[in-house]
């Protein structure tokens, strides 16, 4: 499937010919992971968003840091002072009821200074718009029929539930991530976005990422030919992924590949900027978009298709 819209090219500031940008979930995540990995975006000029977990939840569904642990947010603030952009991944690795969703946005504030701009949902209760709810109508049928309704334990958009949000959500989060594609180039697949959705109303902008959750699919994203792609299409990328998960090897070491990869993008001219930086740009140059019920079908099938096909987050 092509692109979703065709819209004019984006300018990019500083005569930069594209836009690359990382959003870091925190799952299995380690300090000493996360202090090798950041140092070298750092040195190469990379200023990216990792997303954090605020508090500890009462039960726990996956492993990773959180701000609870002080040498883990004593580094945060420091990546944050660097011009990193610290983000939201719900708080806490575990579900949590609407008061310690509150008090974790609350912590978060007092942590960073402001409420989270960007956000990406963990596979928690409180999880906003999530499994079954990104999708709309017959495209949610079919999800409920293919995942045979397994993925459908979310609740931070639904009124009356103990972990819902969502009015919350939309006074204190900016933009949260939805749909994922196999694709180096997240303007081309999204670029209506940052978007509002009236069928989901509790997120004021909603971003798209591109498919990089592991080391594996993080490199074949950025290969060399993606990245030259990437510059000569004047797009840009918006990269999912999780740094805890296989960028290390047993002994601590970064990957090879990530380090030579990273080092050639960096001498590229892109903009390389945090997520919510990007997006607050797009929106300055293009204003902000209301999907229509026809680019939600394309978009919503156009995921749908990649999920199926290639197992896109």
């Amino acid at each position: 499937m092509g692109a979703l819209k065709t819209i004019a090219p984006v300018s990019w500031p500083d005569g930069c010919r594209f836009a690359f940008t990382i959003f870091d979930d925190p799952d299995s995540q380690t300090l000493a992971a996360g202090t090798t990995v950041y140092s070298l975006l750092a040195d190469l000029g990379f200023r990216t968003t990792k997303a954090v977990w605020v508090v500890e939840p009462p039960a726990r569904n996956s492993p990773g840091e959180t701000c609870e642990s002080r040498a883990f947010l004593e580094w945060a603030l420091q990546l944050q002072e660097k011009g990193f952009e610290i983000g939201y991944h719900n708080g806490a690795p575990g579900s949590l009821r609407r008061a310690d969703v509150i008090r974790s946005l609350d912590l978060f504030r007092r942590h960073f200074g402001h409420d989270p701009v960007t956000m990406a949902n963990h596979y928690n209760e409180d999880a906003m718009y999530w499994g079954a709810a990104r999708l709309s109508g017959a495209l949610r049928l079919a999800y409920n029929a293919i995942t045979l309704g397994r993925k459908n334990g979310f609740f931070g958009n639904v009124d009356g539930h103990p972990s819902f949000w969502g009015d919350v959500c939309r006074q204190r989060i900016r933009y949260c991530r939805n749909f994922v594609f196999r694709e180096v180039n997240t303007l081309r697949a999204c670029p209506l976005m940052p978007y509002a959705d009236p069928e989901r109303p509790y997120v004021p902008g909603w971003f798209a990422s591109s498919e990089g959750a592991n080391r594996m699919s993080f490199l074949r994203q950025i290969a060399e030919a993606e990245q030259d792609k990437l510059e000569e299409q004047g797009g840009a990328c918006i990269m999912y992924t999780h740094f805890g998960h296989y960028f290390l090897d047993n002994a601590g070491r970064l990957n090879s590949d990530f380090h030579r990869l990273m080092k050639r993008l960096s001498q590229k001219k892109g903009w390389f900027v945090p997520v919510g930086t990007l997006l607050d740009y797009l929106r300055a140059q293009r204003g902000e978009h209301i999907l229509d019920i026809a680019e939600r079908r394309r978009l919503e099938l156009r995921w749908l298709k990649g999920k199926l096909l290639y197992g896109t987050s």
